[in-house]
């Protein structure tokens, strides 16, 4: 299923003999392992001999390997050097500070910084709601992590998490305007982190939490909320039910069926499976069925934490107990935040006619999309190799600049599923279909629309 991708993209300079077969051999070799070329670019010639750079994509490290024995083993052929073009995007960091004003003269020194920046520090401390107005404040996220939950990498702590926060706020800059900066603790304690944030807000309007191991996210976000007066989003739980709800609302339009009338069975009641289920339940789903790696979530089972009581209490109307399996049958939607290859074509067969499968796990899907297509009406995963891709980026851009833009203190329910709607809005009746329930990402009519939706829920609220 896999396809080599530009995540494992690498550039290998060789020596080759200056024959007439040179180049249709290095392409062969390259398509001989699997390998995918990007670029062909010959950057020495000399009578005997000519280097070129060849670019090729890659399905892992150790396959990177494989293609540049198969150009080495190529007889007169030298491998001179090799360069991960992952890595080379990396170095130095992806993120840089530049200053908005200009610094040519003695005089604008002076209004900058001192002597005259004394007098705006002055109007801040007689009127700290003037933070907002006169200094970054307006317009800066704090992207927050301990590194315990790192993409599919987990618990790596806070060093290895900075390239993933580093990108975070380049996606944050690049889609909406706001200026994000990664702040990766040295702690995974959860009193410690709430101090933390809790110190460093006064710079920040908003806080996006990442990355942190669920159930400490839960309290941590429940308990920042209720102590700062600005919006705190932990995006690994709403970021995805955002999107999960706008790519549902869209598939559900594709199959012709009301969400009051479906059956959804969630697999994974983390930070994302437990965020989308309570999202989910605004919406007054005909029935929510949740499975973790002990089977279905209903209140007899014992040993349930807090989130996983709450989620016994308000999903699964039948008290069923079995396997995810079980649970598929008769089902609509199938939304999984799990574990990979969890189910085949045989269980979605057992699915109500037109299923909907969201199988998010990522990179490996909790069924194959090819397998999922052969019953199912309509698939998205979280890959960018297949249709309907469930991204984040279509969410936290747009949600933070309308939470900026309003100048929020919070952040509730009616402003995610505003954003959802968005979402769900911008794929109009001309586009949607089986294979296009979300825009794509390099959409610039999201950001804008789930802005806009944002500030008119914040003004809503606030008039209520």
């Amino acid at each position: 299923m896999p396809v080599p991708g530009p995540g494992y993209s690498i550039t290998v300079r060789v020596e080759a003999p200056a024959s007439s077969t040179a180049a249709g051999d290095l392409t062969t070799a390259v398509g001989r392992v699997g390998g995918v070329l990007t670029a062909f670019d010959v950057v020495e010639s000399h009578p005997d001999t000519i280097v070129i750079d060849i670019s090729a994509n890659a399905l892992s490290e150790n396959h990177a390997q494989d293609i540049t024995q198969a150009l080495d083993s190529l007889p007169g052929v030298r491998v001179r050097k090799v360069s991960d073009r992952t890595f080379l995007i990396h170095l130095g960091g992806k993120i840089e500070v530049s200053p908005k004003v200009a610094l040519r003269n003695r005089d604008d020194l002076s209004r900058a910084y001192t002597p005259g920046v004394a007098r705006v520090c002055q109007a801040i401390a007689a009127n700290p709601e003037d933070a907002r107005r006169l200094t970054i404040k307006r317009n800066t996220v704090a992207v927050l992590t301990d590194g315990s939950a790192v993409l599919g990498l987990g618990n790596i702590g806070p060093a290895a998490a900075l390239p993933v926060m580093e990108g975070k706020a380049a996606l944050f800059k690049k889609f909406a305007g706001v200026d994000a900066w990664p702040v990766c603790l040295d702690t995974q304690d959860t009193e410690e982190i709430i101090m933390i944030a809790k110190a460093l807000a006064p710079v920040y309007a908003g806080i996006n939490l990442e990355d942190i191991a669920a159930p400490r996210c839960f309290e941590i976000e429940k308990r920042l909320r209720e102590q700062l007066d600005i919006p705190v989003f932990h995006d690994d739980q709403h970021g995805t039910a955002i999107v999960v709800v706008a790519a549902l609302r869209n598939a559900l339009r594709v199959v012709g069926k009301n969400i009051e009338d479906c059956k959804i069975v969630v697999s994974g009641v983390g930070a994302a499976g437990s965020a989308i289920i309570r999202l989910l339940l605004r919406k007054n789903p005909g029935d929510i069925v949740a499975a973790d790696i002990d089977g279905v979530v209903y209140p007899e089972r014992g040993n349930l934490d807090d989130n996983l009581t709450w989620i016994a209490e308000h999903t699964n109307k039948d008290r069923k107990s079995g396997t995810l399996h079980d649970a598929l049958a008769g089902a609509d939607v199938f939304i999984g935040v799990s574990a990979p290859n969890l189910f085949g074509a045989e269980q979605v067969a057992t699915m109500n006619d037109d299923a909907v499968v969201f199988a998010l796990a990522n990179p490996d899907p909790e069924i194959d999309p090819l397998e999922a297509q052969k019953h199912a009406a309509v698939v998205a995963t979280g890959r960018s190799d297949f249709p309907n891709q469930i991204n984040n980026v279509l969410a936290f851009p747009g949600v933070f600049r309308g939470l900026l833009d309003a100048a929020a203190h919070n952040i509730d329910d009616n402003m995610l599923l505003a954003a959802a709607d968005a979402i769900a809005d911008v794929v109009d009746n001309g586009k949607l279909n089986a294979s296009f329930i979300v825009p794509s990402v390099f959409d610039n009519a999201v950001a804008p629309a789930v802005a806009e939706a944002v500030r008119n829920a914040v003004r809503a609220e606030r008039a209520s």
